[in-house]
C-alpha cells in the first residue's frame, strides 16, 4: 500500500501535518531504527535533510547503516555518476519505489523506470523507508535482490498557503522552489509546485546543468476512504564529467581533470591518435595525456519524464482495506559523448576525426497494483497483484559535426545506426501474506510468499546496421518464493528479530545494457546458461527503544547466486561503437556475504540528537570465471565497490530560532578489479547544515535562512567506482570520478 510519510515532530505544524496514514502500521509511531519489524528497517524524515544542500535524496540514505552512496556532485543528482551499494549488491540490484509506484532499478541508461530525483522535487520529500536486506513482499520490483528503498512524497497541507525557496550556491548553483497549497475543502486539498535549477560544473570546461521539474499532488479523503493523484514532469540536461584512471592521476592530470572543451583543437589533435583515424601529421597529446581515453571533448544527459498514478484506499468493511493504484510514466533521454576515432564526413574534404555518439531511450510504461487485506482475530491477511506492461527502445547513433557546436538539445536525423532494438517487457507478481500476534501480541510471526514473474521479448527492426543486436526472448519467474520473519518483545523497550527471504531478480533491458543487448551469435552462444539473478538472505537482530537514546544491532548472512558479467574486449567508453566491442553475459557463479550493522541514537534532550551508524561486511566471489581461454582468480575475492567498512556520525542540534546539523561518514577500502589488485583506500567526508528561523514577518508566517556546505574539508578522492575490470596492473581502466570539491549554498525559505 502508499502513504504519504509523516512529517517529524518538530516539523509538524498546521500547514504541513499530513492526514492519518492509511496503512495498517501508524507510520507516526514508528521508530527510525524499525521497532516492531520482523526485517532491518531503518527510516530518514523529512528533518534529516536539512544537513545536505537542497536537492539531495538519494544522498540523504549514505547515513544508514551498510549504505554507500556516491555521486561526484553535492547533491548526488549526476545519475551518471551516482551510484549505491548495500551489503555487496551495487545499484541495480536494488528495489525502488515512490509511494509505492515502482521506480525500476535506477540504472544509469534506463529501461523500466527512473530516478528519485526526477520523480519528486526533493522539496515535496516526506521520507524513505530501507530494508536492508529483505523488502516487503508487496514491494513492486524485479531487482530487489538487496533491499528496497520506498521513498514518500508528503501531502498537501491542511491550511491554504505556500512555500517560496531560492538557493544561491558555488558554481553558479541557483535553484528557485515555489509551491502553492490549497488547504483543506470539504476533504480535498491539493498542491501545484515548480522547480527550476541550473548549475556549472565543478571542473572546466563548466558547461551548465539545468532541471526543470513540475509536482501536483492531491488528496480527498471521505468516509470509508481515501483518493491520491499525484503527477511530475521533469526536464534535465546534466553535464557529464570525464572518467578517469589511475595512471592518469600519476600522470598528474590531478583531481580536477576533465574534458577537452572549449580547446577544439586539442580535441582534434588527440583524436588524429585514434586508430581508426590517425594521421601521423596531426597526431599530438599534451599535458599529461598519452592516449585517447584519457579525455573528449564533450558530454552530456538529456531525460525528459511524465509520471502520474492515481491511487485509492477503501474500508469496505471493519478490519478490511482495500488499495488500487494504476500509473503511468514516459520517457524519452539521449546520452552524447564527442568520440574520438569516429570520423565526420569521411574522405570528403570536412572529415574530423570527431563524430557525436548518442545512446536513444524510449520508455512507455502502465501498471496497476492493487491489494486487500483483512484483520481476522491474531491475524492479518494480506494479497495482492502487479501488472506492468512496458515498451521500451533503444539506440545507438552517430552524428556528424563540422565543428564545435551546442548539443543540449535532442539530436535528430543520424547519419550512422549502430543498432535499433524495441522491448516487450512484461511483469507480473502475486503475493500473499499473513502476520500473526500471539502471546500477548509479544510474538510476531509473518509467513508470505511472492511469485513474480518477468517476460522479456527484443527485436531489431529491419534496416542498415553496422553493429546489429540479438532478437529473443528471456523469462524469470518464481512460482514460490517465501519470506518468513519472527519478532519478540523482549520487555523493557527490547525486542529480538530474525528473518529470511528468497527473492529473484529479472534480467535488465536494452538501456541498461542487458543481456539481449548483444550481437545474435552472442545472445545464441550464451542465452540458454542464462539464469535469473537470485539471492537468500538470512538476518537477525535487537533493538531498544527508550525516550533518551535508541539502538539496533543486526547480522546477516546473503548468498548471491547466478551472477551475471557482461565481459567485453575493449575500454568502457569504446564499448558498442564497433562490431568487435559487442558484449556477452556469463553466468560466473555466487556471492556469499555475510556482516553487522549498528546503531544507536542519543537523545539526552529535546533539541539535541547524535545519531551513529557502523557497518562491517565480507562480500567474496564464491568461483573463478574463465574469459577467452584464460582463467580470471576471482575465488575469495572481495567484490567490487564494496567497502569493508562503513562509519556515519551526525549532531542535530537546535535552540531557540537556530538549528544546525553536522554530519561525518568514513567509507572504507573498495577495489574495482574483480582480482582486487586494484582498489581505493578509506576517505572521510563531513557535511554541514546550520540556519536561522526567523519566524513571521512581512507576508510570510515564517522565513528561514539556512548555510549548507558539502565536503566541509575539502577532501578529494574517488567518489563512484564506474567501470570494473578483471585486473588493471598498469592503472589503465577508466574506473572512477572525481568527488566534487568543498562547496557551499545558501538557501532562503518563506512560508505563506
Amino acid at each position: 500500500m502508499t502513504t504519504a510519510w509523516p512529517a517529524s515532530a518538530s516539523d509538524t505544524d498546521a500547514s504541513t501535518a499530513s492526514p492519518p496514514p492509511t496503512t495498517t502500521k501508524d507510520l507516526a509511531a514508528v521508530s527510525v531504527i524499525g521497532q516492531g519489524e520482523t526485517r532491518q528497517v531503518q527510516r530518514v524524515t523529512a528533518q534529516d535533510v536539512r544537513v545536505l544542500p537542497p536537492g539531495s535524496l538519494q544522498k540523504v540514505l549514505n547515513r544508514l547503516p551498510g549504505v554507500n552512496v556516491q555521486s561526484n556532485d553535492a547533491f548526488g543528482a549526476n545519475e551518471e555518476s551516482q551510484s549505491i551499494s548495500l551489503r555487496g549488491f551495487n545499484t541495480t540490484r536494488l528495489g525502488y519505489t515512490l509511494d509505492g509506484l515502482p521506480l525500476g532499478d535506477n540504472a544509469y541508461g534506463n529501461y523500466n523506470g527512473l530516478n528519485i530525483n526526477r520523480a519528486l522535487i526533493a522539496e515535496n520529500f516526506g521520507g524513505a523507508e530501507l530494508a536492508e536486506g529483505i523488502g516487503g513482499l508487496g514491494t513492486a520490483s524485479t531487482s530487489n535482490l538487496g533491499g528496497t528503498i520506498q521513498y514518500y512524497s508528503d501531502d498537501p497541507a491542511t491550511t491554504a498557503g505556500g512555500r517560496f525557496a531560492q538557493t544561491f550556491g558555488s558554481d553558479q548553483n541557483r535553484r528557485t522552489y515555489l509551491r502553492l497549497d490549497t488547504g483543506d475543502w470539504h476533504g480535498l486539498a491539493l498542491y501545484l509546485s515548480g522547480l527550476r535549477a541550473t548549475a556549472d560544473m565543478w571542473a572546466r570546461p563548466y558547461s551548465p546543468t539545468t532541471a526543470k521539474q513540475f509536482n501536483a499532488k492531491a488528496v480527498y479523503e471521505f468516509e470509508g476512504g481515501r483518493l491520491t493523484g499525484f503527477a511530475d514532469t521533469s526536464r534535465t540536461s546534466q553535464a557529464d564529467y570525464a572518467y578517469l584512471s589511475k595512471s592518469g592521476m600519476a600522470r598528474g592530470l590531478g583531481w580536477d581533470w576533465n574534458l577537452y572543451a572549449p580547446d577544439w583543437q586539442r580535441a582534434l589533435a588527440a583524436a588524429y591518435c585514434a586508430p581508426a583515424t590517425f594521421d601521423r601529421t596531426r597526431c599530438a597529446f599534451s599535458g599529461g595525456v598519452d592516449n585517447i581515453d584519457d579525455a573528449y571533448y564533450q558530454s552530456r544527459a538529456l531525460r525528459r519524464d511524465d509520471l502520474y498514478y492515481l491511487a485509492g484506499d477503501f474500508y469496505p468493511a471493519d478490519g478490511l482495506t482495500a488499495h488500487a493504484q494504476v500509473y503511468h510514466h514516459e520517457n524519452a533521454g539521449q546520452g552524447h559523448w564527442w568520440a574520438p576515432g569516429q570520423a565526420s564526413y569521411p574522405g570528403t574534404p570536412q572529415a574530423l576525426p570527431i563524430s557525436i555518439r548518442s545512446t536513444n531511450y524510449v520508455i512507455n510504461r502502465s501498471g496497476a497494483i492493487a491489494s486487500l487485506s483483512w484483520n481476522l482475530g491474531a491475524h492479518h491477511l494480506e494479497g495482492g497483484v502487479w501488472y506492468e506492461n512496458n515498451h521500451h527502445e533503444v539506440q545507438r547513433n552517430f552524428y556528424w559535426i563540422t565543428g564545435p557546436i551546442n548539443d543540449d538539445k535532442y539530436l535528430a536525423h543520424p547519419n550512422r545506426r549502430l543498432f535499433d532494438q524495441f522491448y516487450l517487457i512484461i511483469t507480473r507478481q502475486a503475493y500473499l501474506q499473513d502476520s500473526i500476534k500471539l502471546l500477548d501480541d509479544r510474538l510476531s510471526i509473518d509467513l508470505g510468499v511472492k511469485s513474480p514473474h518477468t517476460s522479456m521479448q527484443a527485436h531489431q527492426p529491419p534496416g542498415p546496421y553496422e553493429a546489429p543486436v540479438a532478437n529473443g526472448r528471456l523469462d524469470a519467474g518464481k512460482a514460490f518464493l517465501p519470506q518468513l520473519g519472527l519478532g519478540y518483545q523482549l520487555g523493557g523497550g527490547q525486542e529480538v528479530f530474525l528473518s529470511f527471504a528468497k527473492n529473484i531478480a529479472a534480467f535488465q533491458g536494452g538501456g541498461a545494457g542487458g543481456p539481449l543487448l548483444v550481437s545474435q551469435s552472442a545472445f545464441d552462444a550464451t542465452h540458454g546458461n542464462l539464469k535469473p539473478e537470485q539471492s537468500r538472505t538470512l538476518e537477525g537482530g535487537w533493538r531498544i527503544v527508550k525516550p533518551q537514546f535508541e539502538a539496533s544491532a543486526a547480522a546477516y548472512k546473503v548468498k548471491f547466486d547466478n551472477r551475471l558479467l557482461a565481459l567485453n574486449p575493449c575500454p568502457s567508453i569504446q564499448q558498442g561503437t564497433t562490431p568487435e566491442c559487442t558484449t556477452r553475459f556469463y553466468n560466473v557463479g555466487s556471492v556469499s556475504s555475510h556482516g553487522v550493522e549498528l546503531t544507536f541514537i542519543w537523545k539526552p534532550v529535546q533539541h539535541f540528537q547524535w545519531y551513529n551508524s557502523a557497518s562491517f561486511n565480507r562480500s567474496t566471489y564464491d568461483n573463478n570465471y574463465v574469459q577467452n581461454g584464460v582463467v580470471v582468480p576471482t575465488r575469495g575475492r572481495h567484490t567490487v565497490d564494496t567497502p569493508t567498512k562503513l562509519f556515519a556520525s551526525e549532531l542535530q542540534y537546535s535552540f531557540g530560532p537556530w538549528f544546525a546539523s553536522l554530519r561525518g561518514k568514513y567509507t572504507g577500502k573498495r577495489y574495482y578489479t574483480y582480482t582486487n589488485d586494484r582498489g581505493f583506500g578509506g576517505f572521510t567526508v563531513f557535511d554541514l547544515g546550520a540556519g536561522y528561523d526567523f519566524g513571521a514577518a512581512w507576508f510570510a508566517r515564517d522565513i528561514r535562512l539556512t548555510l549548507n556546505v558539502s565536503n566541509l574539508t575539502d577532501k578529494r578522492y574517488a567518489s563512484n567506482l564506474t567501470a570494473f575490470a578483471n585486473s588493471d596492473p598498469k592503472g589503465r581502466q577508466l574506473a572512477f570520478h572525481a568527488s566534487a570539491p568543498r562547496q557551499s549554498f545558501l538557501t532562503l525559505e518563506a512560508k505563506f
